[in-house]
């Protein structure tokens, strides 16, 4: 749990990011392209790159050195966000190239006791200018590679969240805008309760808090390790916002998307129906069935109730409108 404590200062001085910060979802792409189950909305992005071996030798260098200095865990050096790529990758990237000695041995030294760090990596942690130099060229291509191709639908993402935490301050006040992002964060004033990955407290004495959404990030909200640091917070786009121009009216593309099983069950669904209905229907077995309408009710397209001794589902207003947008199998 991170616990976030507001001053009266630190209420007026709560900004929303009105861009994606491009380092941050370089960092948080390569979470979404390891993990061993992709989620349905990043599925695309994971496709392409995989099926593209030009794509994947520029990110190779960059996705080498994400997995040694971003692993997946509790913690990975602040060094790799800094404030000045908030707007453009090449600020940020000249930040990082010019971070001081200090700064990166200890953050290098406290990556070593959450996991093992590469002996590559030791010029680093003495300011070396040539390893600093090669880490933002590998960060520089694997951006170009992974995450500017999708530019336009990050940005949409963004400015639509960034519409809907607006109105929510405007009609709501603060109340407002936190009662958005729940359940991931609760806000009981003065203090602010976020769903971490280790316990940490976070005072903002008076320095006020930036929210920065973002596409990669999924879930567990994320914060800079250092509380010393201008305090930003980087939370996930609400589902809707990532399927929305996700292939919209394009044939066969929920079958792209989803995975033609898949897609048929969401179609199959309808006004509701069993998982047995379901799977005698579609001709699959219940077991598969069963994984199917988890992986979409995970994803927001369905919900599950239970009714007597079956589970019936039925499609969510965001599962409805991605099946509209789409037309039906030829």
């Amino acid at each position: 749990m991170l616990r976030i404590h507001f001053t009266s200062d630190d209420l007026a001085r709560i900004s929303l990011a009105d861009a994606a910060d491009p380092l941050w979802e370089t960092v948080l792409s390569r979470f979404r392209l390891h993990e061993p189950h992709v989620g349905p909305a990043f599925r695309p992005w994971v496709r392409r790159i995989r099926t593209s071996p030009a794509l994947a030798a520029r990110m190779r260098p960059g996705a080498r050195v994400l997995a040694a200095l971003a692993p997946l865990g509790s913690y990975f050096p602040d060094f790799l966000t800094p404030l000045a790529g908030r707007c453009e990758v090449e600020a940020g990237l000249d930040a990082i190239m010019s971070t001081p000695r200090r700064r990166l041995r200890d953050e290098l030294c406290r990556l070593a006791r959450h996991s093992p760090v590469p002996g590559w990596a030791r010029p680093l942690a003495d300011g070396d200018p040539v390893a600093l130099s090669r880490l933002g060229e590998a960060l520089r291509s694997y951006h170009e590679a992974a995450v500017a191709p999708h530019r336009d639908l990050i940005g949409s993402g963004v400015d639509a969240d960034r519409a809907r935490r607006a109105h929510a301050l405007l009609n709501g006040g603060i109340d407002g805008l936190f009662a958005t992002m729940h359940p991931a964060m609760r806000w009981q004033a003065p203090l602010l309760d976020v769903d971490y990955c280790v316990d940490q407290e976070l005072h903002l004495a008076g320095r006020g808090l930036r929210l920065i959404p973002s596409f990669f990030c999924q879930g567990t909200p994320v914060s800079l390790a250092d509380p010393g640091l201008p305090p930003v917070l980087v939370y996930s786009l609400d589902q809707d916002l990532r399927w929305s121009h996700l292939g919209a009216g394009e044939p066969g593309a929920l079958d792209e998307l989803l995975g033609r099983t898949r897609a048929a069950v969401l179609r199959e669904i309808d006004a509701g129906a069993t998982t047995t209905r379901l799977a005698r229907r579609l001709r699959i077995s219940a077991a598969s069935a069963s994984r199917h309408t988890k992986v979409l009710r995970d994803a927001g397209l369905i919900a599950s109730h239970r009714a007597g001794p079956a589970v019936l589902h039925t499609v969510t207003s965001l599962g409805r409108r991605l099946r509209e947008n789409q037309p039906g199998p030829r």
